[in-house]
């Protein structure tokens, strides 16, 4: 039997490639269900929460319908999960919303932090100064670093939200850091941003991080054709 999130990612990526090679065609729950080997009930269950995700919606005559362009950060997440490719301009409105999320983070982990969370983030600074010494990436040191933060605003529902961008970029930071400079750079912005947090000094821990963040954002604004521009300069009216 496939656990239900193995069925969800499978399910999610094979709907998505049959939609693009049948013209929009859809299979039937029972065609779904001979194809992963599962129950009916099984994949009526994987649909509902797909459905739920809007990532399908499903009607009484015409079947399955790929809604996928209406998905939230969840979805996208899953997408990424299975494999599936995820607009450009949809990923970086991610990057850009989860600039948002972390300068907020940044801002109540100064207020809710405990001991622990501190150890942890000391732990991470550590763990990235032994791959640097080694000249290797700092991908899963960042994710963890950033998370931990995310952690201490000690708000579970923050901390999911904020997870979901990780996973959707989770193949893109092994690239991001095979610079070692930018490996480098980036551990001593988050020195800087811890020292923010162990003093509780809100302002500066979120003017830091709106810092640190911008050069990622920029990275990923060059890597995605730089999807959406600066708003133009008002116009010039001849004074």
């Amino acid at each position: 039997m496939k656990k239900e999130s193995s069925l969800l990612e499978d399910l999610a990526a094979y709907l998505h490639a049959r939609a693009a090679q049948e013209a929009g065609r859809m299979p039937s729950e029972r065609e779904l269900a001979e194809h992963f080997s599962v129950s009916r009930g099984q994949i009526r269950e994987a649909l509902a929460i797909l459905e739920a995700m809007n990532i399908v919606q499903r009607r009484a005559k015409s079947g399955i319908e790929l809604t996928a362009t209406q998905a939230g950060v969840e979805a996208m997440a899953l997408f990424a999960k299975a494999g599936v490719p995820i607009d450009p301009l949809l990923l970086y409105e991610a990057v850009e919303l989860r600039k948002i999320h972390e300068i907020k983070a940044a801002e109540l982990a100064c207020a809710r932090a405990t001991d622990e969370n501190f150890d942890r983030l000391r732990e991470i600074l550590k763990s990235s100064e032994a791959r640097i010494a080694a000249n290797e990436g700092l991908a899963e040191e960042d994710r963890e670093f950033h998370l931990e933060i995310v952690r201490a605003t000690q708000n579970s529902v923050f901390y999911k939200v904020c997870s979901a961008y990780y996973v959707m970029g989770r193949l893109r930071l092994p690239v991001y850091f095979k610079d070692p400079e930018r490996s480098r750079h980036s551990h001593a912005e988050h020195v800087q941003i811890f020292d923010a947090l162990v003093r509780r000094d809100g302002n500066l821990a979120q003017a830091l991080m709106s810092s640190h963040l911008q050069g990622a954002e920029s990275y990923w604004k060059g890597l995605l054709g730089a999807p959406r521009d600066a708003k133009p300069a008002p116009a010039n009216d001849g004074d």
